[in-house]
């Protein structure tokens, strides 16, 4: 993934999950440290708002949908609610009114949780609100799986499309 090609491949999806694990560990030891000195209700109320006000109503929205279509609002309440620049503002926020304290280290596990184990990253427009098999992205996955196991130059998107519909030779006429 680049900033041309805004897709991963099934491994660097897992790789990037990866990273998100990592982070996730880390703040489970840190809560595990200081388990003791954690105001436990709120942590959880910290941890819940995100899914309460981010999740659940496109979820309920995207249920109750006969064709799985939703507003747009719901993918930006999540975008919004489970992005770390939203949930670092709240913890900043919480520190400035508040004071600093460890029941904040709800902000980012859940939102390392949610990528790490679950692979939920941010919702684009154009997917269903719930992870479904998409055939569009099905057949972009495949493509790269193609293109990773080949040795040598990799073919451009369009060559591989010409071959398969046996117009490589309007390809190369067309260079």
């Amino acid at each position: 993934m680049d900033i041309k090609n805004p897709v991963e491949s099934p491994v660097t999806f897992n790789l990037h999950r990866a990273e998100y694990l990592v982070a996730f560990a880390v703040t489970i030891g840190m809560i595990l440290w200081h388990f003791t000195d954690m105001r436990w209700f709120v942590a959880i109320g910290l941890f819940l708002y995100i899914d309460l006000l981010g999740y659940i109503p496109g979820a309920i929205a995207y249920r109750r949908s006969p064709d799985g279509r939703i507003h747009k609002a719901y993918y930006v309440l999540y975008n919004t609610m489970h992005s770390l620049l939203s949930v670092a503002l709240v913890g900043v926020l919480w520190m400035w009114l508040i004071g600093p304290e460890w029941a904040l280290l709800a902000l980012p596990f859940h939102v390392f949780g949610d990528r790490g184990v679950f692979g939920n990253f941010l919702k684009p427009f154009g997917l269903p609100f719930e992870p479904v098999p998409t055939p569009l992205v099905d057949r972009v996955t495949a493509m790269l799986k193609r293109r990773a196991a080949t040795d040598g130059p990799v073919p451009l998107p369009y060559e591989e499309q010409a071959a398969a519909t046996g117009a490589a030779a309007a390809v190369g006429a067309h260079r």
